[in-house]
């Protein structure tokens, strides 16, 4: 993947391309330090990735993206995250906050690596089982994740998700005091997230074990647990019971 920088401070640029180090398969290809130097280095190098900061002398990042007719997937780099939604909404990749996490980095690249693989054609054998879909992107705790319910929408950080728990159809949610609803199964959602963080305790509801406040023994050894910020209290199945011991005992 080739990659343009496009920041008006020196120190990000340079402090981008040391954490870009780490992955192989990017190269930098230039940089650019405002919207019309960006747009000369877009015609010449035609890069795959765009590292675009939101503030910049002259245009913001989101009016260099409109001035293109095309453009190449954008990574927003930003110290600002009130912009969030509008990234989203321009089919950015990913929106990093300064200063930018290796893990969120990752992520970002999964993404764009997603995006720009094509998979080489080939003869199905004349039977044998259905190709397996891509397994879906693996999140963090410290990934932040767009949220939509209705008219209302958010950007919350996994680590401030306390519990997803099942509503008919739907997916709840819990964060702060709200309670969105989100059309993903338990099952979606548990192949998503880091399992050392988000644990599945019975068929209706994943919690996120940084947030227990208290465990009591139950009915036929199982256990109940209560989360801090509120909510129902949880009780776990006798299965994940025993494994809730067996991963988290001495």
């Amino acid at each position: 993947m080739n990659a343009l920088v496009v920041d008006d401070s020196r120190l990000a640029r340079t402090e981008l391309r040391h954490l870009l180090r780490a992955f192989p398969e990017v190269t930098v290809v230039g940089e650019a330090r405002h919207a019309e130097e960006a747009r000369t280095l877009l015609r010449e190098l035609q890069p795959d990735l765009l590292f675009l900061d939101i503030h910049m002398p002259g245009e913001t990042g989101f009016e260099l993206l409109a001035s293109l007719e095309t453009a190449p997937h954008v990574i927003f780099t930003t110290a600002y995250d009130e912009y969030a939604l509008r990234a989203f909404e321009v089919n950015a990749l990913d929106y990093l906050l300064k200063p930018i996490q290796e893990s969120r980095l990752t992520t970002a690249l999964q993404k764009a690596r997603q995006k720009l693989t094509v998979p080489v054609p080939t003869l199905a054998p004349a039977s044998g089982p259905e190709p397996e879909e891509p397994a879906p992107t693996p999140l963090t705790e410290h990934d932040q994740v767009f949220v939509k319910d209705g008219e209302r929408c958010w950007f919350v950080r996994l680590a401030d998700i306390r519990l997803f728990e099942i509503n008919g159809s739907y997916t709840q949610i819990y964060f702060e005091q709200h309670r969105p609803l989100i059309p993903r199964t338990l099952q979606h959602l548990e192949q998503r997230l880091d399992t050392r963080v988000f644990f599945r305790a019975n068929r209706q509801q994943i919690i996120n074990l940084k947030w227990i406040e208290s465990i009591e023994p139950w009915f036929s050894n199982t256990l109940k647990i209560r989360l801090r910020g509120g909510g129902p209290e949880v009780e776990v199945s006798r299965q994940q019971s025993a494994r809730f011991r067996d991963m988290l005992s001495l």
